[in-house]
């Protein structure tokens, strides 16, 4: 997806960017690789790839989503700062808090958000399941954003502890999402969940699925949740 086609097929979906935001894009696509040199941040390096796999891809949350607005977001396991970096480009309203648990990565975002002049965004080098139990970002931010960072059995048990109630909680999927609806049912619910969307649609030229789950909070999460640092993993809420 080369720059022209990134901008008009956003367009095309009401995500109007202008040359500033443009240029952002471009630094941030310069950044990435620049980096990545030194440290692993992306196996997709090629400029029409990460327009298309990683810049388009977050943004798409933005079709499914009102981002136009002054609301707090957090993205936990940000990695190369996808999809917080690219949703705060496209929709700069946002307040943005990036979790992260392995500090080099924080300071390349760190990096990208100077470089950038991105305002109202705040990185920081923790583990999911320590950073929901601060009591200062404990079940205050109107939506947690994750994207392929696990299944959604443990993807709710690292996020939906961090959604205020009457928030929301949006995970960003590949092809397998309604067996792991399935399989994380039970996890939503005692975490004060209740499934509201299910957003299915094809990435353009390469035409692989994508699924977006949009997850109301509707009570609060229990506070044993989430568990020590590897136990959602190793053994989810089933």
């Amino acid at each position: 997806m080369n720059i022209e086609l990134f901008q008009t097929s956003l367009k095309e979906k009401g995500v109007d960017l202008s040359e500033k935001q443009l240029s952002q894009f471009e630094t941030y696509y310069n950044l990435l690789v620049e980096w990545n040199e030194k440290m692993n941040l992306t196996a997709i390096t090629e400029k029409e790839e990460v327009y298309l796999k990683h810049f388009y891809d977050s943004v798409t949350a933005g079709f499914y989503f009102d981002f136009s607005q002054d609301i707090t977001v957090c993205d936990v396991g940000a990695g190369a700062g996808f999809p917080a970096i690219p949703l705060k480009i496209a929709f700069p309203e946002i307040k943005l808090t990036v979790v992260d648990s392995l500090n080099k990565r924080i300071g390349f975002l760190q990096h990208v958000v100077d470089e950038l002049g991105l305002e109202e965004v705040s990185l920081y080098h923790d583990r999911a399941e320590t950073f929901a139990h601060r009591p200062e970002f404990r079940q205050t931010f109107d939506l947690v954003t994750a994207r392929a960072v696990a299944r959604l059995s443990v993807l709710s048990e690292l996020c939906l502890p961090l959604v205020k109630i009457g928030g929301h909680f949006l995970g960003m999927k590949g092809a397998n999402l309604p067996e792991e609806v399935r399989d994380g049912e039970k996890a939503v619910k005692l975490l004060g969940g209740k499934v509201k969307d299910i957003h299915s649609f094809v990435l353009p030229i390469e035409e692989s699925e994508r699924n977006i789950i949009v997850i109301d909070k509707v009570k609060e999460t229990p506070k044993k949740f989430p568990r020590k640092p590897g136990t959602p993993n190793k053994s989810p809420i089933s």
